[in-house]
Parts: C-alpha cells; structure tokens; sequence
C-alpha cells in the first residue's frame, strides 16, 4: 500500500498546483476491495474541472503512469479516474455536495486532508 500513498500523495499534489480544492486522501484498504486509497478533490465549475482533468492525467502520463479506465465527462460535475490502488474522484462543489462521498467512506482514515 505504500506505493498506493505516494501515488495519492502526488495525486493531491498535481489537484493542489491545479487549484482543486478540499482535497482528502483516504485509506479505504480495510473496509473495500476496489482499492487501497481514494483522492477527492473539488473545484468550483465545470470548465475548472476540465482542466483539472487534463492537468492530471497530462502530467502522470509525463510520469508513465496511465489510468485503467475512468468514468463521467467535466459537464456532469464528476468524474473517476481509476489508477488500480488509487482511485480519484473529481468534483465540482455542488456533485461533491450532492453525492456526499465523503459521508459515505465517513470510516475510512484521513491520510491527507488540504482545505
């Protein structure tokens, strides 16, 4: 799981530079078996989430790291993207507000939290 975190961690990282907001990395590797980590991470309208979505997938591609498969467009409010261990859920404030994944995986660990 270690390589899970760091992945997580740089995940943040990159959210962070692209200016997402109310990032929290959580360890759901005890209470699910689809991954070890979810990053989650909001901005404040669709347009902010494409790009958010093009930064981050564009600079760990640069890295060799591809994603497995992902789910949702920037015009829905969401999308998943889906690194094996590490999956990232990405928000606009209001689909964050509506789903409530946070309350959801409220018994997961906080690894990172950056508001």
């Amino acid at each position: 799981m270690t390589d899970a975190v760091g992945l997580a961690r740089k995940i943040a990282q990159i959210a962070l530079d692209a200016r997402a907001t109310n990032i929290v990395v959580l360890d759901i590797a005890n209470l699910s078996t689809i991954a070890d980590v979810f990053v989650i991470c909001s901005v404040d309208n669709v347009r902010q989430l494409g790009a958010l979505f093009n930064t981050l997938v564009g600079k760990l591609r640069e890295d060799g790291i591809g994603q497995k498969r992902g789910e949702g467009v920037a015009e829905a409010g969401w999308i998943l993207l889906d690194y094996g261990d590490v999956i990232v859920h990405l928000f606009t404030e209001t689909q964050r507000a509506f789903y409530q994944i946070d309350g959801l995986w409220g018994d997961a660990p906080r690894l990172l939290v950056i508001q």
